[in-house]
């Protein structure tokens, strides 16, 4: 069960945008990856910059997220934007990906305990459909003491090496550890380590 406020929604009811309005620049970059058509999945959406950017495209999207006011921030974009999306309020331990279901899946910035991204990196597998595109970034371990944004603790960073032993059977398109300027709002903001991923499931 749900809490009825969490740590996130302390942020996302904060004055402003937590990660600001505009989708992540490698989403951008990694776009046209996805499928043409059918159902994307965004994880850990928070208020819904890259699900509403995603749904300006063309895309069926799903925005999911354990904060109440972060999915609040996203239907309020989509409105302001114009465009619709589904919204599911769960917690990233206990979501079940319907096996096949999704043509995309997108994981930006979404930090869980390595024990628990293991298990969620199965689902995403399980729940890619055939030919179907995971798009993910994340922070690496090189990033904690930067104060740019991501968790302190090296349990919660990814890398291309534990993607690699968590995603095995994707197919891993673009795999890249890079540092890069990262400006999302007002908790992302300077110079930064990522992971950037664009993995498929064979067809």
């Amino acid at each position: 069960m749900l809490p009825a406020m969490t740590d996130w929604d302390a942020r996302y009811n904060e004055e402003g945008w937590a990660f600001g309005k505009e989708p992540n620049d490698f989403l951008r970059e990694a776009a046209d990856r996805l499928p043409a058509s059918g159902r994307v999945l965004c994880l850990a959406e928070g208020q819904g910059r890259n699900a509403v950017w995603l749904a300006q495209h063309g895309h069926e999207v799903t925005a999911m997220d354990q904060s109440a006011a972060g999915l609040a921030g996203a239907k309020q974009l989509a409105a302001e934007r114009g465009v619709t999306l589904t919204t599911v309020r769960a917690d990233l331990a206990e979501f079940e990906l319907e096996p096949g279901a999704w043509q995309g899946i997108v994981s930006i910035f979404a930090h869980v305990d390595g024990a628990l991204r293991a298990r969620v990196h199965a689902r995403v597998e399980r729940g890619l459909a055939p030919g179907g595109v995971f798009v993910l970034e994340a922070y690496r371990p090189e990033q904690i003491g930067r104060g740019t944004g991501g968790p302190p603790d090296d349990d919660r960073m990814v890398n291309l090496a534990r993607l690699r032993r968590e995603l095995p059977t994707l197919e891993f398109l673009v795999a890249r550890e890079i540092d890069r300027e990262v400006l999302e709002g007002h908790r992302h903001r300077g110079m930064s380590s990522v992971v950037q991923l664009v993995a498929r499931r064979p067809a």
